[in-house]
């Protein structure tokens, strides 16, 4: 059993590594909503692609598995929320847009 408690990363990079995918990413998505518009299946590769970004940032900058079970597991649902609504609102985006009129409407 390993007792030593897990201390934060001080090499830089992995961190600038991390960085620069993230970059790539970014643009890679960018090129897939320009190339692929209207796309059925692009929301789900954009939702999965905002999933990942997030799990390496939740690892590589705020180093969540040094943090407690509790706070890893809020953490994970967090970075699980905006891919999920990504994918609600690419396959039911009218019915939202229309729940949310005419709850405004009253």
């Amino acid at each position: 059993m390993n007792l030593t408690p897990k201390k934060p990363s001080t090499a830089l990079l992995p961190l600038t590594l991390t960085w620069l995918a993230l970059c790539l990413l970014t643009v890679f998505s960018l090129g897939l909503g320009k190339w692929f518009h209207g796309a059925n299946w692009l929301p789900l590769l954009v939702a999965l692609i905002v999933w990942v970004k997030g799990m390496m940032i939740a690892h590589y900058f705020i180093e969540a598995e040094l943090t407690h079970a509790f706070i890893r597991r809020v953490l994970k649902v967090f970075i699980a929320f905006a891919p999920l609504w990504l994918i609600l609102t690419g396959f039911f985006g009218g019915q939202f847009a229309q729940w949310a009129l005419s709850f405004l409407r009253g």
